[in-house]
């Protein structure tokens, strides 16, 4: 009997709780045998021993890969002015055609790439899809014409399926929601570190003069070594679940699993269930998360797009390549203080993510009204229109939050990145040769996308409210309240032991105890 059949026996029998539902162990999450009832108990302090060790394993290499992955797809805005374009004859369409077929292919392969992070170890995955990574990245090197460019594109967008993905499974499975808020805020401000190392990599480039390599040859094969490097530290060192991390004792394990009970989302269980995705598809959250992630990053063009822009304001290419670390400060100081607050106020996360598009509006204001004289000004507007990146960061966590049952839980990701891949493969296109030097037309699509995703982010946020309200009124669920699953002991003994809800790989929607973090 798996998840599907507990409605079913919900609907057969009132008094369910009377009777016990003995289950194989596959059906139910795979942290139910490391936290069945009785078994292990943690207080405060040593929750937060577990924590840090938790941190210190996983949370520096989650921001490295993150960093250098960053890194490697923005690699394009830098080679632009390093003079790939004019090595390889690119016009403007066929530019920004290489910025498009990266989240097009992002996005065809997103949920094949979610199925594999279910069905096979997250960690070995997520590394395998950094090695080929790396060697397409090196590879662009070699390239000399638009075709050779876009093949690559190509599969760096699906290694990076992988990516994103892979973390906020990751993050779901180690930390708590109220951690999971910070920690995807922490490895996710790594974008702007990686464009103030990218700016001083691209630099360091530009002044290699000797050689039959040009500076953006430099840049592709720098960056795409680094990344083979990470990808053999993510083989080796990089844990796939708390069932098994390397770095926690057998005790330490059950402690991690017991940790996260509170969350109702339980740890992973690697059998697809159909059911679980039908629900996602068929639930409200799920398209409104898809549309915001959408219009959130149709104005993410700005990645590849700024460098090109700052050099329009009359900077050369060396100030160009430098100011890029001002960038990526901005980044890290608004994602590092939007997940701050959050995490401090509880259910802010709209209003947080709603707070922080308004210095983005005043950008786009500012960069369309101000003379081009105004060099200074222009390039501070710039700078505020990239600050809504916080909002977005918001609301992968939140996802990931608000979902429970494995299967549900990859679908719902699936669903949110492939709207993060929509939005920045039409993004591109606004940046028409017609609409240069002022780019009038681009810059106010990206206000009226700012403005409708603070609509969308309150909508989010009343809907679950009002649905936490319902389940607070409802009458106590005792469905899942007697579930039993046989255990074999190391002494060869079978036993059935009693396990948790949070551990049944319930859904939000069956855990009628569930309720969603606004």
């Amino acid at each position: 009997m798996d998840s599907a059949s507990y409605g079913e026996k919900r609907d057969a029998d009132s008094d369910v709780n009377s009777r016990h539902v003995e289950l194989s162990a596959a059906a139910v999450d795979t942290g139910a045998r490391f936290a069945v009832s009785g078994e292990a108990t943690i207080d405060h302090n040593e929750s937060i021993r577990i924590r840090r060790k938790i941190d210190r394993n996983i949370l520096p290499m989650m921001c490295l890969l993150y960093l250098v992955q960053f890194m490697d797809k923005t690699t394009l805005g830098y080679a632009a002015i390093l003079g790939m374009n004019q090595e390889a004859h690119l016009t403007t369409d066929q530019y920004n055609w290489l910025g498009t077929i990266f989240y097009l292919s992002y996005l065809v392969f997103e949920y094949p790439q979610n199925l594999a992070l279910q069905r096979f170890p997250v960690g070995k995955w997520m590394s395998i899809n950094i090695f080929v990574w790396s060697v397409a990245l090196c590879s662009h090197a070699a390239c000399k014409s638009f075709g050779g460019l876009f093949a690559a594109r190509f599969i760096l967008g699906i290694c990076e399926g992988s990516i994103t993905a892979g973390f906020m499974i990751v993050s779901s499975m180690f930390y708590t929601r109220k951690e999971q808020t910070l920690r995807v805020g922490y490895w996710f401000l790594m974008n702007g570190t990686a464009q103030i190392i990218l700016a001083f990599v691209a630099y360091g480039s530009l002044n290699i003069t000797k050689g039959r390599l040009e500076p953006w040859q430099w840049l592709m094969i720098i960056t795409g070594l680094l990344t083979f490097v990470l990808s053999i530290c993510f083989w080796f060192f990089f844990p796939d679940s708390p069932t098994n991390a390397w770095f926690l004792t057998p005790n330490e394990r059950a402690l991690a699993v017991q940790r996260i009970k509170s969350n109702q989302t339980g740890v992973e269980n690697k059998h697809f269930k159909k059911e679980q995705m039908i629900e996602a598809f068929l639930e409200p959250k799920t398209w409104l998360f898809f549309v915001f992630s959408i219009f959130d990053n149709i104005p993410n063009s700005l990645t590849n797009q700024g460098t090109i822009i700052i050099t329009s304001f009359g900077f050369t290419t060396l100030q160009t390549t430098l100011l890029g670390c001002v960038s990526g400060v901005v980044e890290i100081a608004t994602i590092w203080s939007g997940v701050e607050i959050s995490s401090r106020i509880p259910n802010s996360r709209a209003y947080v993510g709603a707070i922080y598009f308004l210095p983005s509006l005043l950008g786009v204001f500012l960069v369309n009204l101000l003379p081009w004289s105004d060099q200074v000004g222009l390039l501070f507007s710039v700078w505020l229109g990239t600050i809504q990146i916080t909002a977005f960061v918001m609301a992968l966590a939140w996802v990931s939050a608000t979902t429970a049952g494995h299967t549900k839980k990859i679908t719902m990701n699936a669903v949110m990145l492939c709207g993060y891949c929509i939005g920045n493969a039409v993004g591109p296109f606004m940046w028409q040769e017609k609409y240069k030097p002022r780019n009038h037309v681009p810059w106010i699509v990206i206000g009226v996308c700012y403005v409708v995703s603070i609509i969308l982010l309150m909508i989010i946020r009343a809907h679950l409210a009002i649905e936490n309200k319902r389940r607070d009124a409802e009458s106590i669920d005792n469905t899942y309240d007697d579930i039993y699953i046989e255990l074999v002991k190391s002494d060869g003994v079978t036993e059935k032991v009693k396990v948790d809800k949070p551990f049944l790989d319930l859904t939000d929607v069956q855990n009628r105890d569930f309720r969603y973090v606004l």
